[in-house]
């Protein structure tokens, strides 16, 4: 586990309202930072793996507090690269039983939306890099981001780095004059390890699931196959297709599992049930970056990859903030059985 991963994307300042308020309830907000690639950037570097997260930030205070942040928690931030006039911004007002969480973004005109081609020296990006990561949210922030990102996954595939991807379909973000289904196909082309849905799947490529019904609310294994099946048949370089089960019996109770698809087996991991959930922004953030770890540690072991990254994400709903700040032995000790959450003395 030598080789550094290297992710890019987005990174907003989060402002949330205490507790469970309304926006029109609360007169202060909670400052932290977050966004789906520099998530997955802090759990590695919390599991111990070297880590770099790249982007484009302002020359400014917010900037330089984000930078502060995330070297905190040991995240490489020196490939990160200055331009633009702001850092994106997203409120946050956590939902409670049958209300569900609602987030409103500020993020036009964002440093990384004006990104383009050729601002990012990707050469001296991926020295010593064995993994690439990114998400379906980059390339729908901007043309420009997208360029980049394309960037990113072409100089990856020809240094053989291995590169994956969250399809994290977001329709409030794609409002630059192209669709997920023009933009993405290219992308995920250059992949090697998919993450999403069958949302996703449909939403971002167009893939539904053969002779599966899935309306009725609970969704089989053979959906998961089917999906996964033609996703690695449209894009051969795919070797590994997971998702992520999330069952939401309300706002403060979900069940929580994943599957895996290795082109020959699926693999399916145990369900967890939280039923006092604190903070599950970046849930599936939590899931992608266990699920590098497991695939970089179990390397011949995909029960193992996938049973990692789904308790890791289930300890991150129980931490406030869009990290996962959990550590290996924590996540090891839930794979293997221990969820009583008796102190530690």
């Amino acid at each position: 586990m030598n080789k550094k991963v290297v992710t890019f994307g987005e990174i907003m300042l989060r402002l949330a309202t205490p507790g469970y308020l309304r926006f029109n309830q609360s007169d202060s907000l909670t400052a932290t930072f977050g966004g789906g690639e520099a998530n997955v950037a802090v759990s590695l570097a919390n599991y111990g793996v070297p880590v770099d997260f790249v982007t484009r930030l302002p020359e400014n205070d917010i900037a330089r507090a984000c930078k502060m942040d995330l070297k905190s928690y040991g995240v490489g931030v020196d490939k990160i690269v200055t331009g633009g006039d702001r850092v994106g911004i997203y409120f946050l007002e956590t939902g409670a039983v049958s209300r569900g969480s609602k987030v409103v973004y500020d993020r036009a005109h964002s440093a990384i939306a004006e990104i383009k081609p050729g601002m990012i020296d990707w050469d001296e990006v991926f020295e010593g890099a064995g993994w690439f990561h990114w998400t379906g949210i980059t390339p729908a922030i901007s043309q420009g981001a997208a360029d980049v990102c394309l960037e990113g996954i072409k100089k990856a595939n020809e240094k053989g780095i291995t590169v994956s991807c969250d399809l994290n379909f977001r329709k409030n973000l794609w409002k630059y004059g192209k669709s997920a289904g023009e933009v993405m196909p290219e992308l995920v082309a250059g992949t090697d390890v998919v993450l999403g849905n069958e949302e996703d799947a449909a939403m971002v490529l167009g893939i539904h699931p053969e002779g599966v019904d899935v309306t009725g609310g609970h969704v089989e294994g053979a959906a998961y196959e089917s999906v996964s099946k033609q996703i690695m048949t449209r894009f051969p370089r795919c070797k590994k297709v997971i998702t992520t089960l999330r069952g939401s019996v309300n706002a403060n109770h979900n069940s929580w599992a994943g599957v895996l698809w290795d082109g020959k087996k699926l693999y399916e991991s145990r369900q967890y049930q939280i039923t006092h959930i604190v903070d599950r922004v970046g849930g599936g953030d939590s899931f992608m970056g266990g699920l590098i770890y497991g695939l970089l540690t179990y390397p011949d072991n995909d029960q193992n990859a996938l049973e990692f990254a789904v308790a890791a994400s289930c300890l991150k709903h129980t931490i406030y903030g869009d990290y996962n700040q959990v550590t290996v032995d924590e996540v090891e000790k839930l794979m293997g059985g221990d969820a009583s959450g008796r102190v530690a003395r």
